[in-house]
């Protein structure tokens, strides 16, 4: 099979790997769309990937034995692997699992774990299937493109009557104003990239497009017109942002992270949480019960082709990589048989 790769700074190419085999519970699926998410990263800095993507639609064409799905099936790969028996997966949060099968034990190698490949194995019970209607490239939204801020919105309840502060407008944040906006919230969001901010607008929602700090503060109180945000999503991972979120939260709020960080972001306890009464969280996915809410989303809709704003094929992918590095994209899917 064909598989991307990163081969130094800048550089992507698409290299040959053994065809995976499916074994156990594992089931080979041939994948139709593949999501780009923060491998751009490792694109920039450099840093040699051969193992690439964790976002996936695809076709079942190959199990060892009688499971879940079938050949022939067309599902969503949930992200990631999990044991499928501790008390997380068996309630649907798989993705806290800390039990992990190790996948190189199992099968060899590390080919098939990656999404950026023609071929993935995956966890029979890992794959959701995709209704007649729904094509490839919208039914893998269903993972980072709307999973993170979905699950983080179910968790705040976040409702028609909520005002919502999204800070990061790349294709998570994106997704999270198309979450927001299908829940009838009033999203006001904050970017500094021109196609990001331009992109958020036709979204319908209110930009703030300057730096976080006192000055966005002041801004998104004056849009509020009161204490502050009932709601607010970090999806940037900055430091920054996430002291935005903190501080622009009215007492009682609810605050979600759902952007990686790399630095320490310092909490006052007694300002910051007790005396403001804020619920904060950190979120990764979704409950795996929610799939077909999150497939409500992807059918009905108006904004997700804005969301989705890049399909290419597989061959191509140097482009895609300078793309998604260019912050001018929402979520791109690779094709990966293109």
């Amino acid at each position: 099979m064909k598989k991307a790769v990163i081969t130094g700074e800048r550089q992507a190419a698409l290299v040959d790997a053994p065809d995976p085999k499916a074994k156990e519970d594992w089931v080979l699926v041939k994948v139709h769309a593949a999501p780009m998410c923060a491998e751009y990263k490792a694109f920039v800095s450099g840093h040699k990937e051969q193992h690439l993507g964790h976002e996936a639609a695809g076709e079942v064409v190959a199990v060892a034995q009688p499971g879940r799905v079938q050949v022939g099936d067309r599902v969503v790969a949930m992200p990631l692997h999990a044991c499928g028996k501790c008390t997380y997966c068996l309630s649907g949060n798989y993705i806290v699992c800390l039990n992990r099968p190790p996948y190189e034990k199992i099968h060899g190698s590390l080919d098939g774990i990656a999404t950026m490949g023609q071929y993935i194995l995956k966890q029979s019970w890992l794959l959701c299937p995709i209704p007649d209607g729904v094509s490839y490239e919208r039914g893998s939204l269903a993972c980072c493109g709307l999973g993170p801020s979905f699950g983080a919105f179910q968790t705040m309840n976040l409702n028609a009557h909520d005002t919502v502060l999204i800070t990061g407008l790349g294709p998570v944040g994106l997704g999270a104003i198309v979450n927001a906006r299908f829940r009838g919230a009033r999203v006001i969001a904050v970017d500094t990239v021109p196609w990001r901010v331009r992109q958020a607008e036709k979204m319908g929602a209110a930009v703030v497009a300057i730096p976080a700090g006192s000055e966005a503060l002041a801004a998104i109180r004056k849009l509020v017109g009161g204490d502050g945000v009932d709601a607010a999503l970090d999806c940037a991972g900055h430091v920054d942002t996430e002291r935005l979120c903190i501080d622009a939260a009215r007492p009682f709020a609810r605050v979600a992270f759902i952007g990686e960080c790399g630095n320490d972001l310092a909490i006052k306890v007694s300002p910051d949480l007790i005396r403001k009464n804020l619920f904060v969280q950190g979120s990764w996915h979704y409950n795996l019960a929610d799939y077909p809410k999150v497939l409500q989303v992807i059918r009905q809709s108006p904004l997700i082709d804005l969301l989705l704003t890049h399909v290419l094929p597989m061959s191509r992918i140097q482009e895609a990589f300078e793309l998604s590095a260019s912050h001018e994209c929402g979520k791109v899917v690779l094709k990966p048989w293109g």
